[in-house]
């Protein structure tokens, strides 16, 4: 695979869940954008433990 590049996602969240989040995020030091980064990707690890690794090969980065 190719170089890591980051890339924007934009999402609709209700109100108040943006406003928890920014206190979460905020009580542990980090933006709410690296929190839904940290979030996401635990996600991802805890479905790779269960279901096995996720291949890319072949994906077209996009």
């Amino acid at each position: 695979m190719g170089k890591n590049r980051t890339k924007g996602y934009t999402i609709r969240i209700n109100e108040t869940l943006l406003h928890k989040l920014h206190i979460v995020s905020a009580y542990e030091g980090r933006s709410a954008n690296a929190q839904i980064v940290i979030l996401i990707r635990d996600a991802v690890d805890a479905f790779e433990a269960k279901h096995g690794g996720i291949n890319l090969e072949g994906k077209k980065n996009t």
